[in-house]
């Protein structure tokens, strides 16, 4: 069978060869999850839709799988790579409860001094109530804490002085130690070193993580000398904005015409880090790469994804669109329309599944079908090509700091 050239994604009996790099969002479990999910929610889709796609191992140092389809009667080859930073989250989750608590205090005092949050709860209520989930989760069980150490204390009255403190020590730290054991469940810490993470340098990013941005470069460079069709790469969560300075800082340094460069990104929670003082490296990246014709941006949320801001152009909002602009698109995902109702009821209250519904498949698929994208013959610009953004749109720049590096 047939090779087509790069840039050549015409009909005919060629196979349309791609290359997708997956950045997920803030996430300590291996990439072998991804692999899982596309293969699962794979099968489920080509079952819905009529296509055929199959997996298997992706050969080389770093981690990923190729997916063999048979989408819109072409045959299509994906290399699927993961760029990893899996271990920069678990190193960032590594403290404990004073640890967290401590976090909790440094993060809020950011978010309130600085005005972020104030304009945050403008933009979108969803997210930020997901936000909020954390600290006040966390000051609810310091403060059922304290009562419990309160009733100890009143239990054992009578008892020695230093006795009867000890044990009301001891009770208060198995209380926060229960909940900590929990959090699995409750995904109160999880979300708390998330945030954390984020601000840990106000906005900007540590030096690890920068280090991780460049060498995440080189592997989009080398996909694009590969001899590909298109090279997609896909952004979740957190993962947007790292897609975009890795993405921004690749066209400045100057990238050929061909292959095709797409970067979609989904369920995008920017104006988080975009809104902070810190951030003007971020706020940079979003002026430049909202401006190039070296690629095609698809922005894709729902506002049924209570934790991302639906709907919100990231560039907009953040204060530094010019008028140059042409990306991102904005599209919905539509979850009370792609989705049956049935199964928008079974999914609606779980708000982190339905944070990765991107990635899965809809019974109802619209003009979003991420294994058409992933795994069909046609590059993002010309699956998108002619799409109008989405009628609900928010672009007023709330950000209260514009500046950019």
């Amino acid at each position: 069978m047939g090779v087509t050239t790069a840039g050549d994604s015409t009909g005919g009996a060629c196979v349309f060869r791609r290359h997708v790099l997956y950045i997920p969002g803030y996430d300590p479990f291996p990439p072998r999850r991804y692999r899982e999910l596309y293969r699962t929610e794979g099968a489920a889709q080509a079952a819905i839709s009529g296509h055929a796609i199959a997996l298997k191992p992706r050969e080389g140092a770093t981690y990923g799988w190729t997916v063999a389809a048979r989408v819109e009667g072409r045959a299509v080859e994906t290399e699927v790579e993961v760029l990893v930073w899996s271990d920069l989250v678990k190193g960032s989750m590594g403290r404990g409860i004073i640890g967290t608590y401590g976090q909790m205090l440094r993060t809020a005092w950011l978010y309130i001094g600085s005005g972020a949050l104030r304009r945050l709860i403008r933009l979108r209520k969803g997210p930020m109530i997901a936000a909020l989930y954390p600290v006040v989760a966390l000051v609810l069980q310091a403060v059922l804490a304290l009562l419990v150490a309160g009733l100890v204390l009143w239990l054992g009255w009578g008892l020695p002085w230093g006795l009867g403190w000890l044990l009301a020590a001891g009770g208060a730290w198995a209380v926060l130690e229960g909940f900590r054991r929990l959090d699995h469940r409750l995904f109160v810490y999880y979300l708390m070193h998330d945030y954390a993470f984020t601000t840990v340098q106000g906005g900007a990013y540590p030096a690890v993580l920068e280090e991780r941005l460049r060498a995440f470069g080189a592997r989009v460079r080398a996909a694009l000398g590969s001899g590909v069709d298109e090279v997609l790469v896909v952004g979740h969560s957190s993962g947007v904005h790292l897609g975009v300075s890795v993405l921004a800082e690749l066209i400045r340094e100057g990238v050929r015409g061909t292959p095709a460069l797409g970067f979609l990104s989904l369920g995008q929670a920017v104006p988080m880090v975009s809104f902070l003082p810190g951030a003007a490296r971020l706020r940079g990246d979003l002026a430049f790469l909202s401006q190039r014709d070296e690629l095609t941006w698809v922005d894709v949320t729902a506002p049924g994804d209570g934790c991302s801001f639906a709907l919100c152009d990231p560039v907009a909002v953040s204060g530094v669109a010019t008028e140059g602009q042409r990306w991102p698109l904005i599209l919905s995902a539509a979850f009370t329309q792609t989705l049956s109702p049935e199964r928008w009821a079974a999914l609606r209250r779980r708000y982190f599944r339905l944070h990765f519904q991107y990635l899965c498949a809809f019974d109802r698929p619209g003009g979003y079908d991420y294994f058409r994208i992933t795994a069909g013959p046609l590059t993002l610009a010309e699956r998108f090509r002619g799409r109008k953004a989405s009628s609900s749109r928010i672009a007023t720049p709330l950000s209260p700091f514009k500046d950019v590096a």
